[in-house]
């Protein structure tokens, strides 16, 4: 079935009962009825027809039947360590969340900390605009069974599966560690000053300026064989200050990211390796544009692109796949 759609062909689906994800632009998604869904608001997509940039439909993810249960809560900053004790008994929770939010730093910044968040897979998105959009107007996430909207709350479907199904959170990552120097940071956050190259104290925009680093290559971090991201936002050399689109952590090293030599080619080689059959996937923007995936096709993966990837934690230039598999 097709994923991208018209307010009308969204708005039947709610009607007759499916439980949906819906990622489109906000007038669009300001229009859909009340039902079981989830949307946030962004204008790129990984469609059947290759990537894609439209404000005109909108991109739905229907779950299969085994799906029991759905129910919808918008979550304030203060209320985001909650969010695992509303996970379902035999499920998963999809999370959207407004870029450059209170929600977004906070949940970055603290998820990993939360009591219970790893006992349920936990998977989402950061919600974003039309980047000519940046300053002008704010995304927002929707919770279609009330109506409500925000651009400054989280929005989760906690979601019940039948006892025969479970559900996994998976992540695509092409991005290895380089060879290069190792990279420790000794504070948290979404920037940095001082770093630690090689256990020499340096200023980081500084290091950065002299390597002539590639920025288009996120930092990459380790986690027992898992390689996490952090891409860079930005290099202010006459501030000192080095920004990023996830949050750097002390006590873990970092290297910048080896060179890919073609991503579209890379990621069909992943894919024809994995085999996945996706029930919900979402990639990054910085991979849609560094790597030119407008146009282009990514095997048979469709899904939002989106200003940043959830799977258990925020990610950066990184696909994020859900999947159901059977007892």
């Amino acid at each position: 079935m097709k994923s991208m759609m018209t307010v009308q062909e969204v708005s039947e689906l709610i009607r007759s009962g499916k439980t949906i994800f819906v990622a489109g632009d906000e007038t669009l998604l300001s229009a859909l009825p009340r039902g079981a869904w989830l949307g946030g608001t962004i204008p790129y997509f990984m469609s059947e027809e290759g990537g894609m940039s439209t404000r005109d439909r909108m991109q739905v993810t229907i779950l299969p039947d085994c799906v029991t249960a759905a129910t919808v809560k918008l979550y304030d900053p203060g209320e985001l360590e909650r969010i695992p004790a509303d996970y379902k008994s035999n499920g998963f929770a999809y999370l959207v969340i407004p870029a450059f939010s209170e929600a977004h730093q906070k949940f970055a910044q603290e998820c990993s900390n939360w009591p219970g968040v790893f006992d349920r897979p936990l998977v989402g998105w950061i919600a974003g605009i039309d980047l000519k959009d940046l300053g002008k107007a704010s995304p927002k996430v929707y919770n279609g069974q009330t109506g409500e909207s925000s651009s400054t709350k989280a929005a989760v479907m906690h979601i019940d599966l039948s006892p025969d199904k479970f559900a996994k959170a998976n992540i695509i990552n092409l991005f290895h560690q380089g060879d290069g120097d190792t990279i420790t940071f000794p504070e948290a956050g979404f920037a940095a000053t001082d770093c630690l190259i090689n256990g020499e104290k340096l200023n980081f925009a500084e290091y950065a300026e002299m390597r002539k680093i590639d920025i288009q290559l996120p930092l990459v971090a380790d986690y027992m064989g898992a390689m996490v991201n952090v891409s860079f936002r930005a290099v202010d050399a006459k501030a000192g200050e080095v920004l990023f689109y996830a949050p750097v952590f002390p006590g873990v090293e970092y290297k910048i990211a080896a060179p890919l030599d073609n991503y579209e080619a890379e990621f069909r080689k992943e894919l024809e390796v994995e085999n996945i059959s996706p029930v919900f996937t979402c990639n990054c923007i910085l991979n849609y544009l560094y790597a030119k995936l407008e146009g282009k096709k990514t095997g048979n993966i469709v899904g939002p692109i989106t200003f940043g990837e959830i799977a258990y934690m925020l990610l950066n230039q990184t696909m994020v796949y859900l999947s159901f598999e059977s007892l």
